[in-house]
């Protein structure tokens, strides 16, 4: 009996050990799924070529020639149909494999930022003194998607999944948002999901909303005297607005803390011995809702009104653009989230968590190193704050899912010379491929099962509701400017 109780014991005990067994194995990932991430692979000595040269191309907004082709080149050579100059735009394309549903699209932006041109050092060095950098990564941006949007082109050309892959690539993100003329021109109807992602400090679904944006010039016009001679017969432009900006910055005492206001001064006078004649500055305001910013717009636009009374000059307000909030889609973001699960976290050489440390030294952030974790779906806080994208309207017109992934140490400043060192380096080029990797694992949930796809639209349909979308541009083709 003692034998055949310790019999039972040692069964129970084996069962037990084996179930803790099963439950801690790694997740399993699917054939279709381990052969993407195998074509990110086969391709990632191309990628990071790619993505080198756009890096230092440093072409700021509309002038992406040289970036727009390389991305648009390899994608010809890589078996899809692509569509050059678009929207009215000479550095927009999409490119296109496939056919019939689903159609799935996925955001690629290459534009640089002016004067954060940066050597790949972890102290402040330019490479050419005053000229663009990749200060947000879209470098790695543009790069990855396409990389993940060739690895579908791949599966679906085999017969392994079936429908329509698009890849956009979107000029001008930084400046003008080029992906609203895109939109304009109905670029993304029929699509039934997008995919985004952007370089960042860390790695996780993206699942924030962001700030709703507008910008637009204010112009004043007065008339120019001797500043001493005769300045009793000189309209100040520039009193006009100094009056505006001061009054800007009275406003902000009585304005919700979620809204912020910009502003850059274009022109304030030539000389100082002449009364000027002509001033102007550039304007951005911002909120947690589009509704919320273009309550604070309209009164801003009042407030040049006023400005231009009080110095007796004439007034002129120009629209540039204005973009939404992203509408977030958390069961994209679970699928994402999932899919990093699968992949695990990043791992990185001691150099580069020396280079990375020395960053966070040079730019007066504790040493902390890069992320190397897998987080879970964190919440969506609606008074988040942080940054704007033109993704926004994008999500406003077809389910959008996003990501972010680790390009930068821990606490980086964005838009700053340290983004552009890491760009362009080792650091970079791992987020760039883990960004690929996670981006396709995910496209190819949403080709292999229609239950996920409609599970997305359908957070989409009802997050959407019934208001209209209106998109925020003057008529006419956008404003392409020359270096």
């Amino acid at each position: 009996m003692k034998f055949f109780t310790s019999l039972v014991s040692l069964l129970f005990l084996l069962s037990g050990m084996a179930h803790a067994q099963k439950k801690s194995a790694a997740p399993v990932i699917s054939p279709n799924k381990k052969l993407v991430i195998q074509s990110v692979d086969k391709h990632a000595a191309d990628m990071i070529e790619i993505s080198d040269k756009i890096w230092a191309s440093e072409e700021t907004a509309f002038n992406e020639v040289q970036s727009s082709k390389l991305l648009a080149d390899y994608a010809e050579a890589n078996g899809f149909k692509v569509e050059r100059g678009i929207a009215e735009m000479p550095t927009a394309f999409v490119a296109t494999y496939g056919s019939g549903s689903p159609v799935i699209g996925i955001l690629g932006e290459f534009d640089a930022l002016p004067g954060l041109s940066q050597n790949k050092v972890p102290t402040k060095s330019p490479l050419h003194e005053g000229q663009p950098g990749h200060g947000c990564g879209h470098n790695l941006f543009g790069t990855a998607s396409l990389g993940a949007a060739i690895s579908i082109k791949e599966m679906i050309e085999q017969g392994k999944l079936k429908g329509t892959i698009k890849f956009y690539g979107t000029p001008a993100e930084e400046k003008y948002f080029g992906k609203l003329w895109m939109i304009r021109a109905g670029l993304f109807e029929g699509v039934d999901v997008v995919m985004d992602w952007h370089p960042g400090g860390e790695t996780k679904a993206a699942v924030q909303t962001g700030l709703a944006l507008v910008d637009f010039i204010v112009e004043f016009n007065g008339q120019a005297a001797h500043a001493s001679a005769d300045p009793w017969n000189g309209r100040s432009a520039s009193d006009a607005l100094e009056l505006y900006t001061t009054g800007i910055n009275y406003l902000r005492e009585h304005i919700k803390p979620s809204v912020r206001i910009h502003y850059h001064i274009q022109d304030g006078g030539q000389v100082v011995n002449v009364v000027p004649d002509y001033s102007r500055l550039w304007v951005r305001v911002r909120d947690t809702k589009r509704e919320g910013m273009e309550e604070v717009y309209e009164r801003v636009k009042k407030m040049a009104e006023g400005a231009a009374i009080m110095g007796n000059v004439d007034y002129k307000i120009s629209l540039v653009s204005g973009i939404y909030e992203v509408l977030v889609n958390r069961t994209g973001g679970d699928l994402t989230t999932k899919n990093l699960g699968l992949l695990g976290p990043m791992t990185y050489t001691p150099e580069e968590i020396a280079f990375a440390k020395k960053i966070q030294e040079s730019t007066g952030k504790p040493q902390v190193g890069l992320h190397t974790k897998v987080e879970p779906l964190e919440d969506t806080d609606p008074n988040a704050g942080g940054g704007s994208t033109d993704v926004g309207d994008v999500s406003w017109v077809v389910p959008t899912i996003r990501l972010s992934v680790a390009t930068a140490p821990i606490g980086t400043p964005w838009h700053s010379w340290a983004v552009v060192a890491c760009g362009g380096m080792s650091i970079g080029h791992k987020g760039m491929l883990h960004a690929s990797k996670t981006l396709a694992m995910t496209m190819t949930d949403l080709f292999d099962d229609p239950k996920k796809l409609e599970a997305v639209k359908a957070e989409y349909k009802q997050t959407r509701g019934d208001a209209p979308y209106k998109g925020m541009i003057p008529d006419g083709p956008p404003p392409l400017e020359k270096k």
